[in-house]
């Protein structure tokens, strides 16, 4: 699709719709262009799940470095595969979430419920639980 920067309007190369070359198609290649804010914000939350997933895949690393230094408990080693595997599993909700949220924006439909806020949330919630019974039964130990 082309672009006359002066009036906005968009010229396709061709009448079927089909010569949009962005990729992926099951994205581009439905509906109508969304307005820019739309389609932007959609990216700009993407990219903060991203973020987020890599914080956690760090996190991860770290916890694991510290405890093989420090001689921790193995939990601390449990917590931090959790860390990696619930990261990468993040950036890939991620991508699924923004393929949904930008078909609907293209097909004028209602944006779909979150699907990893809940599992992120209620892994946070396990995880600070573990950690924190961990941490009264080695305070008993002592």
């Amino acid at each position: 699709m082309l672009c006359d920067m002066r009036s906005g309007e968009q010229e396709s190369g061709a009448d079927d719709g089909t010569s949009d070359p962005r990729r992926p198609r099951s994205v581009f290649g439905v509906g109508h262009e969304p307005e820019v804010q739309s389609s932007l914000a959609n990216q700009r939350t993407a990219l903060a799940w991203v973020r987020t997933g890599l914080a956690l895949v760090a996190g991860g690393v770290a916890l694991t470095t510290v405890a093989s230094t420090a001689d921790f408990s193995v939990l601390l080693d449990v917590v931090a595969v959790a860390a990696c595997l619930g990261g990468g599993a993040l950036a890939l909700a991620a991508l699924a979430s923004w393929r949904s949220n930008e078909r609907a924006l293209r097909l004028d439909e209602p944006l779909p419920r979150p699907v990893a806020l809940p599992w992120l949330v209620g892994g946070a919630v396990v995880v600070g639980l573990v950690l924190a019974a961990n941490a009264v039964i080695q305070l008993m130990r002592r």
